[in-house]
């Protein structure tokens, strides 16, 4: 695991803090079996705020960022999103999805379609874009991330960091009132996570809402507006990122930071 730190890297600016939280989570739990993995969580997330989300592995991150977009359907409590609540299936939820872009570890890209019909497709299949249209909209979101001159390529042909890249192009096409990052850059090579992490450290510079569970300590110190920390399915702590990283409150979140990061 890797620090990345850069302690003079300033955190993101907050947001204004008006008008109501984007995504609001309370009082929600979830089990899997006998596992209670999600306990007693309450988070809100501002419109332009840059959410981070770490832990220890088995600690509920991944699935508290799965669950704001119900791919993991909560046991009990509320996820609300722009004031309404999670729709539990059918038309409504593929709606909500559209307005919840999701990148995950795997790039999750059609293997038999071209970089560039990647990122067309949800947009003409969802949201009945005209293929003129949709085309114009993905090449310039694929020249956003770094990876216009590949458009015409297989995934297959993509090196890993390139096709992060390109499923986060494929994500925004969608225009997301919201993107989800689930551990991002896990399984990419070492060389290659920044080339990501530069793309997401851009998108929240421009104002996307992001919640975005990583292991990279330096994306958050510099594009967090605030750190969450979670262990055993709970949130333990939660401060901007100096804060966090300088003066850790829990003795869990202590002994954390000091196995991680390279002093």
């Amino acid at each position: 695991m890797t620090a990345r730190d850069d302690a003079s890297a300033p955190s993101a600016a907050p947001p204004d803090g008006t008008g109501e939280p984007l995504v609001v989570l309370s009082d929600v739990q979830k089990y899997f079996g006998e596992l209670h993995v999600l306990q007693d969580i309450n988070l809100s997330v501002a419109h332009g705020e840059v959410v981070v989300v770490i832990g220890p592995s088995g600690s509920g991150k991944s699935t508290l960022c799965r669950a704001i977009n119900r791919l993991e359907p909560i046991d009990s409590g509320v996820i609300t999103l722009d004031g309404q609540p999670l729709p539990a299936e059918g038309k409504a939820l593929a709606r909500l999805r559209a307005d919840v872009g999701m990148v995950f570890q795997a790039f999750n890209l059609f293997a038999h379609k071209t970089v560039l019909q990647n990122v067309m497709l949800g947009p003409m299949k969802a949201k009945n874009v005209k293929k003129s249209e949709a085309e114009a909209d993905a090449m310039r979101l694929l020249e956003r991330v770094g990876v216009a001159n590949q458009a015409q390529k297989l995934p297959a042909q993509l090196s890993g960091g390139q096709q992060q890249r390109v499923a986060i192009a494929r994500a925004l096409a969608m225009k997301p009132k919201v993107m989800l990052f689930d551990e991002p850059t896990s399984a990419l090579d070492p060389e290659m996570i920044n080339e990501v992490l530069d793309v997401m450290t851009d998108l929240a510079k421009e104002g996307m809402t992001m919640v975005v569970v990583t292991h990279e300590m330096g994306f958050a110190r510099k594009a967090a507006h605030r750190v969450v920390f979670m262990d055993d399915g709970r949130i333990v702590e939660e401060a901007e990122p100096e804060e966090f990283f300088s003066r850790p409150k829990s003795d869990r979140a202590k002994d954390f930071l000091s196995k991680i990061l390279t002093h």
